[in-house]
């Protein structure tokens, strides 16, 4: 079954833009992303989109979606009803650089400042011994496909460019957890993630689980235990002190 559908879709630059309208014909199954392809070939071929793997795993096709943030790939025409006019416009809270594709390398430097895993020393690789659960939660925060979508709805970094500098924003709050979390890594990362990560800024509004297409739960199993262990370190005298004698190994207690 093919019918036609109204399709309004943000073109331009930094400098400025508009939306332009397109009637396109969609087929059964299809999805945001396989029309976007369609009024490339046949009405705009100067359309600028990024995607890869059309298949939900990349993460590079996010866009806003009838101003949801979306994977185009994995947004199924079906959602909409035939006279619903769909509009595509760039993620937000990132510079435009052309149409639909955002400039995301501040993601990119803030991976950069995040430290990576530092296992005990003389520890070999093939000797790492964890418990499940220990297991199941760095999984959790590894099915990360840096869609960016949720950097893209938290407001921090949407309504005040300024934050930027001083905030990593909730994929790299998991990032953060994710460390911190490990039974084996020797780094106290919680200085860092209020001190140079903004932690303290994020209100758990809870947006950025929401539009995670793994369902990773961002705000309750990351963001929120690392607000907490940020707490304890600063202002439990207990904590506090067995920071300062080096509890996690030499050289490991950031204080």
């Amino acid at each position: 079954m093919t019918y036609s559908a109204h399709f309004r879709i943000w073109r331009g630059s930094a400098a400025g833009g508009s939306l332009q309208d397109f009637d396109v014909d969609v087929s059964e199954g299809e999805v945001v992303l396989d029309i976007v392809h369609r009024i490339q070939a046949t009405q705009a071929p100067d359309l600028a989109v990024r995607w890869n793997c059309k298949a939900g795993k990349c993460g590079s096709c996010s866009a806003e979606v009838n101003g949801r943030p979306r994977l185009m790939c994995m947004t199924r025409m079906s959602v909409f009803t035939e006279d619903e006019a769909v509009t595509v416009t760039p993620l937000r809270a990132f510079p435009v650089l052309r149409d639909l594709v955002t400039d995301v390398s501040f993601n990119y430097t803030k991976a950069r400042e995040v430290p990576s895993f530092a296992p005990p020393e003389g520890l070999a690789p093939g000797e790492f011994r964890m418990q499940q659960v220990d297991v199941d939660r760095s999984q959790e925060f590894r099915k990360c496909i840096e869609c960016f979508l949720c950097q893209n709805v938290c407001h921090v970094i949407r309504d005040h460019e300024d934050n930027k500098p001083a905030f990593a924003g909730p994929r790299f709050f998991a990032r953060l957890a994710e460390l911190e979390m490990h039974p084996l890594d020797t780094v106290d990362r919680r200085k860092r993630s209020q001190e140079q990560h903004g932690i303290g800024m994020c209100n758990i509004t809870k947006c950025c689980s929401e539009v995670c297409p793994e369902g990773i739960k961002i705000t309750d199993n990351a963001i929120i235990p690392m607000k907490e262990r940020v707490a304890d370190r600063k202002y439990d005298p207990v904590r506090w002190l067995g920071a300062r004698i080096g509890r996690r190994g030499d050289g490991g207690a950031e204080v």
